[in-house]
């Protein structure tokens, strides 16, 4: 072996571990990039990640059957109990206020 093809090994090496180093931030943060800004927020700088008002929000989630679920979901300060199946959804209370939150 020589040595260029020993460096080609390395290089290899580094972008595997970069790719999987990559793939590791993508799962931890992926589905909150909120969390993301906030735990990197001194390492990365000025730089800003806002993110948009959101309006939908799935609050709580309920598993009845291997098909059914109830999910409350919050949509501009109201929520909606809603059944959903195979079949379908249906909305099975609507219009219900939000309570305050409780630390």
């Amino acid at each position: 072996m020589d040595v260029i093809n020993l460096m080609r090994y390395a290089a290899a090496l580094l972008f595997v571990l970069a790719l999987a180093g990559v793939a590791l931030l993508v799962k931890r943060y992926g589905s909150n990039p909120q969390a993301f800004r906030d735990s990197f927020a001194g390492k990365l700088g000025k730089w800003d990640f806002k993110m948009p008002e959101r309006r939908l929000a799935v609050v709580e989630t309920l598993v009845l059957g291997p098909k059914q679920r109830l999910l409350i979901i919050r949509r501009d300060d109201v929520e909606h109990l809603v059944l959903s199946g195979p079949e379908g959804a249906s909305i099975i209370e609507h219009n219900i206020p939000v309570k305050a939150s409780q630390p």
